[in-house]
């Protein structure tokens, strides 16, 4: 019989946490992606908080004009995401288009019942499709086309657009955000520790070893 020293998912301590996110900020994928480094420790159990921050942006998409950055804004922004995508070994499509995000979101809510392998996978289709494929999220045909390689059926997406019950989630996630005091995305709490922004890998193990409360629902 052979035996083997590999750390067990078992044996790692949980790891409970709130996130405030969005799928079309790329501040958040990357996020997302520092988040996944806590696995090799923890347990990690987030309660995602899907909330929808640009929500007047048509569903066939408009140009990151619309948000009104000046140019020196914009270019700044930018050069320090390629950093942080260099860092977590990714390299990003042009930002050019920014998706509505709104059926992106309720289809993240429907599948969150679909366990968490399933969940994780979409989660991660969706950022890779519109971040580095530069696919535009806010197109029904492309979720779909995501929804099927993620292993979601059609039943599930039809469900996540007819059913209220995801509109009623979606609003009630922004009223959280707005009652918790989150001003941007993404806003992390970690026990009493609430961290908003991109980051460092770093500062969310710092904050992980403080302890941990148990947020209201978990994925």
């Amino acid at each position: 019989m052979t035996t083997t020293n590999k750390k067990t998912e078992i044996e790692k301590p949980q790891l409970r946490l709130t996130l405030f996110t969005d799928y079309i900020c790329p501040f958040c994928y990357i996020g997302d992606l520092r988040l996944q480094h806590l696995r090799e420790d923890y347990d990690v159990l987030i309660n995602f908080r899907f909330i929808e921050i640009h929500p007047d942006t048509p569903q066939q998409g408009s140009t990151v004009d619309s948000l009104d950055y000046s140019d020196e804004q914009w270019q700044g922004m930018m050069d320090g995401l390629v950093e942080m995508a260099q860092e977590e070994g990714i390299t990003l499509a042009p930002v050019g288009l920014l998706a509505n995000s709104h059926r992106a979101l309720l289809l993240a809510e429907a599948v969150k019942s679909e366990g968490r392998e399933t969940f994780y996978k979409l989660n991660e289709n969706l950022y890779e499709e519109y971040f580095v494929a530069g696919r535009n999220i806010g197109d029904d045909e492309v979720l779909r086309d995501i929804a099927q390689v993620s292993g979601v059926s059609d039943e599930v997406v039809d469900r996540a657009w007819s059913d209220p019950e995801y509109e009623k989630i979606l609003q009630m996630n922004m009223d959280m955000a707005v009652k918790a005091g989150v001003t941007g995305t993404p806003t992390f709490f970690i026990g009493k520790q609430r961290l908003t922004g991109a980051v460092s890998t770093s500062k969310l193990r710092q904050a992980a070893e403080g302890t941990i409360e148990v947020p209201l629902r978990n994925e």
